[in-house]
């Protein structure tokens, strides 16, 4: 069994333990609980988003009651190890206060890139505070697809396989693409047709009308709204919908300029006066892209533009697959449709020029505009990317609101923080708050290893923003 870490923790956080609630994320385990039954909330949690589980807290009154050493914790660790490993997936610690009695044992749980079941091989999946078993077949083959395991994309269509073979977007594909290629053989080779049938992602690729073929999974929506507010109504609707069809080569183009213009027609108030609202043009690509060839095409649902006085929102139906989170999209790569993306990368002036990088290529150009960073979120079967119309805070209001939350800054911090590349122009900045008596330095520090901290008038000034 692998060493496992003690951890001494303050009565403060020993208070923060206590009043957690049991939820979709956290959940509380008395030192009584069987491992059996520990094992479905582990289960239920890796197969979710993740989360948090803390053993050794009794529920009715809430109380701190440990593990009298920690040896008398191996029975569990024991049988949870069998199924969870400690690792990258699932990380073990002991924490204890000297002020309260026992250890506690917390299992820190990640969205794992398969499947989870427990000990009583029933797999379980948390909903809001609770571990509910999955047996029926079709919501298991729902948890592999939003897993990554198996998709969609590669589900044989019935409809006659010359809507794909013989269609004008293969043909043209074909001439520009690979010349000599005769449209059956070369989808055959790419898997684009199973026992005779175009799969779901060559009617996507190729069909002159998927959203015949395929109805209510292939659309795009685009929505303006007349308001700020953060819901949209039918009376702020400024038109009925536009719908947005083909094939998904010219659905992305089609979408993002449609967006652009209707982008372009909104006015913002600004302290010159009314102005047109500017996204870069970048951002705007790479969300629909991103949204078009990773969707859940399992869903009965299209893609949902909406643009509003001061932001613009993509609703793509489908969770985030595998083990891609909100927290680590930008730096994780998995492919829900990796045909679709592999192959419309292969025309010309693909949409998806740099594979793996348009939601970095979005942030990256969000802040050159000195506009907030999009916002991505998972809610109700939909991941939602939000591109606000609001300007970065200043260099000087991050340092502040920075140090809200840490002691002490340097150079280098700063500048990670602002997006500021010079070190003398971060020096300026530094100093300009020193003059103004809302940063002073560090005591005992030389040049190398320089930093500064908030004062009292520069602390009150930083809640004063919040």
């Amino acid at each position: 069994m692998a060493a496992i870490n003690r951890i001494i923790i303050s009565d403060t956080e020993v208070q923060k333990i206590l009043v957690l609630e049991e939820s979709h994320f956290c959940d509380i385990k008395s030192i009584d609980i069987s491992p059996a039954k520990l094992t479905k909330a582990i289960s239920a949690f890796a197969n979710a988003e993740g989360g948090e589980l803390f053993i050794g807290i009794e529920d009715t009154p809430r109380v701190w009651r440990g593990f009298q050493a920690q040896e008398a914790a191996n029975g569990h660790i024991q049988a949870l190890e069998g199924l969870f490993p400690l690792g990258t997936d699932f990380q073990y610690e002991f924490l204890s206060n000297p002020n309260e009695a026992g250890i506690l044992l917390r299992l820190q749980v990640a969205k794992t890139r398969d499947i989870k079941p427990a000990s009583d091989t029933k797999v379980y999946l948390r909903r809001g505070a609770q571990s509910l078993p999955i047996t029926d077949p079709e919501r298991i083959e729902r948890l592999k697809r939003d897993k990554g395991l198996t998709s969609f994309e590669s589900e044989p269509i019935n409809c006659p396989r010359d809507l794909v073979t013989n269609s004008e977007n293969i043909l043209a594909f074909l001439i520009e693409v690979v010349p000599t290629a005769e449209p059956e053989v070369w989808l055959r080779k790419q898997l684009l047709l199973l026992d005779n049938k175009p799969t779901v992602a060559a009617a996507l690729l190729f069909a002159e009308e998927p959203q015949a073929i395929i109805p209510k999974r292939c659309g795009i929506k685009i929505y303006q709204y007349k308001t700020s507010q953060d819901d949209g109504t039918r009376e702020s609707l400024e038109f009925n919908p536009i719908s947005i069809e083909g094939c998904i080569y010219n659905q992305i183009r089609d979408a993002v300029n449609e967006a652009s213009k209707i982008v372009e027609s909104v006015r913002v108030r600004t302290p010159e006066g009314l102005t047109s609202a500017k996204y870069p043009p970048e951002a705007i690509h790479e969300i629909v892209t991103n949204a078009v060839i990773h969707r859940d095409y399992s869903i009965a649902d299209d893609i949902h533009i909406r643009i509003f006085d001061n932001r613009v929102e993509v609703l793509s139906p489908g969770t985030l697959p595998g083990h891609v989170t909100v927290t680590n999209i930008l730096e994780e790569r998995f492919a829900r449709n990796p045909a679709l993306i592999r192959i419309i990368n292969k025309f010309p002036d693909p949409p998806n020029k740099d594979v793996g990088e348009g939601l970095n290529t979005a942030f990256l150009s969000m802040r050159e505009m000195k506009l907030k960073e999009p916002v991505i979120d998972q809610t109700g079967g939909y991941v939602k990317v939000i591109l606000r119309h609001e300007p970065l805070a200043t260099p000087e209001e991050a340092i502040l609101s920075y140090l809200l939350e840490h002691s002490e800054i340097a150079n280098r911090d700063a500048r990670e923080i602002c997006y500021v590349k010079s070190e003398n122009r971060m020096k300026r900045i530094l100093q300009n708050l020193v003059k103004k008596d809302l940063l002073e330095s560090v005591p005992g520090r030389t040049r190398y290893n320089a930093a500064y901290q908030l004062t009292e008038a520069g602390r009150e000034e930083a809640r004063r923003m919040q």
